[in-house]
């Protein structure tokens, strides 16, 4: 039998307390073990109970969540999860949460919302069933700020598509800032709220070689661009329109997602076909296996990431069982075997 996930809530305001609470303890999985109100209640709490997940408030007083954050992965690392308002300024707080090591962040609800916290307790049970650890240097977002790409890189003519979910922002900060300035156009699905997409695509181009920005629809797809699929109520595909754009396309959630990975991937294979490499990094549930596999079998090269490095082992684990994934990578070489995979070193094949 499994055991509980044992879980400390973290937040200044009562009622909010009082709603997580509820929420988790909902779920016959999960024990909800103690409550703070502050670093220093949850510094109390944490020695006391030794909680295996933490939820934790970006916005408390004294001590704000990302300074608390920042100890709590010096000195006991742990699962976090980050609790944040729906806003822009919550968007920047919890991406520079997500970097810092927090396993994922998930919204407060808003007035009327008829499920409030609808995706916490399979977060948090996730995040007690993980390994979760301290990137090492080579591999965190932190030290992977560098442009290490070959100086003689030269760009094949294949489109590059990336899916990840949860552990989803470190992980594309290490692979995306291996690449050079005329990458190949690479379109991204990261599971990802509305609000927060568009801060991490500005984070990402401040950090990054190539231009990366929210994919907009119609956008043409060209060396040297990154389109992140923007949160909300569309998917975002490749179409082959004169030239292959950018796509946000109506339809119901795939795999519990909207956008999907597998709609992405799906669609890549329609206009590319061989002429493409596809990645499925760390994440829950199973969004992009099986749109892995269709590339494989189309003749596109595909790349999982690792169990060791994957802060949750799920969309790369159900990828590899079924077969979809050429090259199992740890993340700090994921962004070198894409390249190798995307060079050409044949004039006739390369891209103006």
């Amino acid at each position: 039998m499994t055991p509980k996930a044992r879980v400390l809530v973290v937040d200044d305001s009562p009622t909010m307390r009082g709603l997580i609470k509820a929420v988790l303890r909902s779920d016959p999985g999960i024990d909800v073990v103690g409550e703070a109100g502050d670093a220093m209640e949850a510094r109390a709490a944490i020695k006391q109970l030794n909680p295996d997940v933490i939820t934790l408030d970006i916005e408390m007083p004294d001590m704000n969540g990302l300074e608390f954050l920042e100890k709590i992965m010096k000195l006991r690392p742990m699962p976090v999860i980050m609790v944040s308002t729906l806003t822009h300024r919550g968007a920047e707080a919890t991406l520079a949460a997500l970097e810092i090591g927090a396993f994922d962040c998930v919204g407060k609800p808003v007035p009327g919302d008829p499920t409030p916290f609808g995706q916490l307790a399979e977060i948090v049970k996730a995040a007690a069933r993980s390994q979760r650890h301290l990137p090492d240097t080579a591999a965190s977002g932190q030290a992977a700020h560098t442009h290490s790409a070959p100086s003689d890189y030269q760009p094949s003519r294949k489109i590059i598509a990336i899916g990840a979910s949860t552990g989803g922002v470190e992980a594309l900060i290490a692979v995306l800032t291996k690449f050079p300035a005329n990458c190949p156009p690479t379109v991204i699905t990261q599971h990802m709220p509305s609000t927060f997409t568009k801060s991490f695509a500005e984070r990402l181009d401040r950090l990054c070689a190539p231009k990366v920005k929210e994919a907009e629809d119609g956008d043409r797809l060209q060396i040297g661009q990154i389109y992140l699929a923007p949160g909300g109520e569309r998917h975002m595909e490749v179409a082959n329109t004169m030239a292959p754009r950018c796509l946000l396309s109506e339809g119901g959630p795939v795999n519990g997602h909207r956008p999907s990975v597998d709609v992405l991937f799906d669609s890549v294979v329609k206009v590319a076909g061989k002429k493409a490499v596809g990645v499925i990094l760390t994440g829950m549930g199973r969004d992009g296996a099986a749109g892995l596999l269709r590339m494989r079998q189309a003749g596109a090269e595909t790349i999982g990431q690792n169990e060791k490095t994957c802060v949750v082992y799920g969309m790369p684990r159900v990828a590899k069982e079924l077969g979809g994934v050429c090259h199992e990578v740890p993340l700090n070489s994921i962004g070198e075997e894409i390249l190798s995979l995307t060079t050409t070193t044949s004039r006739k094949d390369r891209v103006a």
